[in-house]
């Protein structure tokens, strides 16, 4: 198993990133980064979409709540209104102007540990990703076409079509009619329709 693949774990009931073999055990990583476990190898399995996509939405809300951006890179902005953030925004500025990064550094925590203190996260908010699932379903207020193309030919395709049909039988009989007038055998068939995603409602995503 290549290092990064997500797998599930059933003892723990988590999604986590295949880090290595340690004597018996395996070594995972949660989504998104955190404390390394442990799992039984013969245990654990490569995690359905649904799974992979599950955890991913969790850790993005993980870090919602926890008061990090998406990007933790990026500066924390002042809460209007709020002195504290204010007054640590202008200290950052100074600082800039000073060319003096480790106080922008230090200015940066201050404010981040100050807005998850009182203001539950960074100004921008604190966001909350669900995972909708969705079916999908053929748009029945759209007929499907069927089509082929006579790809018969010695040096290049003859290149004859049906038009789209709105029936197989209509292709069919197509070909057989283009047959009997060319002796062409070799068609290629295409069929193409309208589909549209549907929410599964009574369904429960943690």
């Amino acid at each position: 198993m290549e290092p990064g693949t997500l797998v599930y774990d059933p003892h723990t009931r988590k999604v986590g990133e295949y880090q290595d073999r340690t004597g018996p055990y395996v070594m995972l990583r949660p989504v998104g980064g955190g404390r390394e476990w442990q799992a039984d190898p013969a245990r654990i399995r490569e995690a359905t979409p649904e799974e992979r996509l599950s955890a991913g939405v969790r850790a993005l809300n993980d870090r919602s709540r926890e008061g990090l951006s998406a990007d933790p890179t990026r500066p924390p902005s002042p809460v209007p209104g709020c002195a504290t953030c204010e007054d640590l925004a202008l200290r950052r500025d100074r600082a800039r102007a000073a060319f003096d990064g480790s106080a922008v550094t230090d200015a940066n925590v201050l404010l981040r540990q100050h807005q998850h203190a009182e203001h539950g996260g960074e100004s921008t908010g604190r966001r909350i990703f669900r995972y909708v699932p969705y079916t999908i379903v053929q748009d029945a207020s759209a007929l499907p076409e069927y089509e082929a193309y006579c790809v018969s030919g010695e040096e290049e395709d003859c290149g004859a079509g049906s038009g789209p049909c709105g029936a197989p039988g209509e292709v069919e009989e197509w070909q057989r009619r283009h047959t009997q007038e060319t002796r062409h055998l070799r068609y290629r068939r295409s069929f193409a329709d309208y589909a549209v995603l549907e929410q599964v409602t009574g369904r429960s995503v943690p």
